[in-house]
């Protein structure tokens, strides 16, 4: 299995020290090993996923940052990122992984629902909140990663009781699963073989979302299988 270097994780505790085209310009090499050991890796974690799942398209976002519309004017990003899409209506959810020395992260699930989404997930989740918290609620969920994440209303949205039983699930503006890793562990032999058995543990939460997204509330598919 691919394996993220130590040299790596220097490379971007360096950049975040020296954030300028200058320095990047000089050590141009050593980001063009960084950007080769990340392709590596992530067609090494596609091809271990499509063990387990269907993956459709995988991504290694730009080290560029868009400071555009940012205050914050540095050019580079101080992590590396990548992600995996699943293939077809009925396989929902995301898989995601950014590389930063100190806080490396796993992620999936979904980050901004488009607005009819929000409104059928938190419709089903109110209708039987007991099903998604069998999810949360389950040893493999717990053990790798806590509980959900995301934003979250401050009260009921709109079209939803303040008082409904599942008020702390209906909140959430986005659905996010996360578990962070050492750098030490990033740097080991079996960082891979973690990173699948988190996105693994991630499944149960995605067939769950898939299920209510491609289905009305009387249970009637929404799309054609």
């Amino acid at each position: 299995m691919a394996t993220i270097q130590k040299s790596t994780l220097k490379f971007l505790n360096d950049l975040s020290k020296n954030n300028n085209r200058e320095w990047f310009k000089d050590h141009s090499k050593d980001y063009e090993e960084v950007k080769t050991n990340a392709k590596e890796f992530l067609a090494g974690l596609e091809n271990e996923m499509n063990k387990h799942d269907v993956i459709e398209k995988t991504k290694l976002f730009r080290i560029y940052r868009d400071v555009r519309f940012s205050k914050d004017k540095t050019p580079y990003n101080t992590h590396i990122s990548m992600s995996m899409s699943r293939e077809g209506a009925f396989r929902r959810g995301g898989y995601y992984l950014r590389i930063t020395p100190g806080d490396t992260m796993l992620a999936g699930g979904f980050w901004n629902p488009e607005p009819s989404d929000l409104k059928l997930i938190r419709s089903h989740i109110s209708s039987d909140k007991k099903r998604l918290e069998k999810v949360l609620n389950s040893k493999a969920f717990k053990s790798n990663f806590g509980q959900l994440y995301g934003e979250k209303l401050s009260s009921a949205p709109r079209g939803f009781d303040k008082n409904d039983p599942a008020l702390e699930h209906i909140q959430y503006k986005q659905f996010i699963i996360k578990k962070v890793f050492t750098d030490k562990e990033v740097c080991q032999d079996n960082f891979m073989k973690e990173l699948v058995k988190g996105y693994n543990a991630m499944i149960p939460f995605f067939d769950y979302m898939t299920d209510i997204l491609t289905h009305d509330l009387n249970g009637i598919p929404l799309y054609e299988s």
